[in-house]
């Protein structure tokens, strides 16, 4: 049997959605081997065309040119999951653009999210998604944009809230806010892509049908997350967008694609 890798991240939201898959719970017609890193990473290697199957954030989707498709099942879109920037004590987004921000990748869609809320912005430092609240609390930078569960546990770290970019988003556009997608290289043929999607569509519902089987595996890869945590995540960015992306949906990743930055 063929065996196709597959690269997403090990975030609660994707080990939820993909358990099924890649432990044999779905039936599909090729082995998987998955391979897991942070979503910044998964945007460097898909230059490369690594893997044949990866998660990519939205705002990676321009740069990343011809060399992957997107298919309709697995994406994180929705409403209300947007990317928020903090601060130690309460300010503008203006007085935030005017220092040093921390930001989890320059292709991430938080990224080109805060490039269009805040073009003002001109000193972005680079690191790992969940470096950035301990950088921020700790006085390394200004300000920092936060993705993933930190938007749950960044009241922990004594920051407040700057602005939600998906709020943001929302308001300007009345679209769901387009994170990532799941995406096939373009060098697979129509039967082997037309079969990723049914195999990510069946292991998104095989989650949604047992949420707790994949409970073992969330924790295994939540970097010691609280269950509660885990579970916000999960609910928050696993939705109906992730069985099929939707004609809203396509119309989000597109605007924000074509929008200029």
């Amino acid at each position: 049997m063929r065996e196709l890798t597959f690269g997403f991240s090990p975030c609660p939201n994707d080990t939820f959605a993909f358990h099924a898959l890649t432990h044999g719970l779905v039936e599909v017609p090729f082995a998987v081997r998955p391979v897991l890193l942070d979503i910044e990473e998964l945007n460097r290697r898909a230059h490369s065309s690594v893997f044949d199957i990866t998660k990519l954030s939205v705002g990676a989707f321009a740069d990343i040119g011809d060399r992957y498709r997107l298919i309709r099942s697995g994406a994180a879109l929705g409403k209300g999951v947007g990317p928020l920037v903090v601060a130690r004590t309460a300010m503008s987004m203006v007085e935030a653009a005017r220092g040093s921000i921390a930001i989890p990748g320059r292709e991430t869609t938080a990224y080109r999210l805060l490039r269009l809320a805040a073009p003002e912005v001109n000193e972005p430092v680079e690191m790992r998604y969940d470096r950035i609240l301990a950088a921020v609390s700790n006085g390394e930078v200004n300000a920092g944009l936060i993705i993933h569960e930190s938007r749950f546990t960044f009241a922990d770290h004594g920051l407040v809230k700057v602005i939600d970019l998906g709020d943001w988003w929302e308001h300007e556009t009345a679209l769901p806010v387009p994170l990532a997608g799941i995406c096939a290289r373009a060098d697979l043929d129509h039967e082997t892509v037309a079969g990723i999607e049914q195999a990510i569509r069946a292991s998104v519902q095989y989650a949604f049908d047992h949420p707790d089987a994949s409970l073992d595996y969330v924790r295994a890869n939540s970097q010691e997350l609280s269950d509660e945590v885990c579970a916000a995540h999960i609910a928050l960015y696993v939705n109906e967008f992730s069985l099929d992306i939707g004609d809203d949906g396509l119309r989000a990743i597109a605007r924000l694609v074509n929008a200029s930055v």
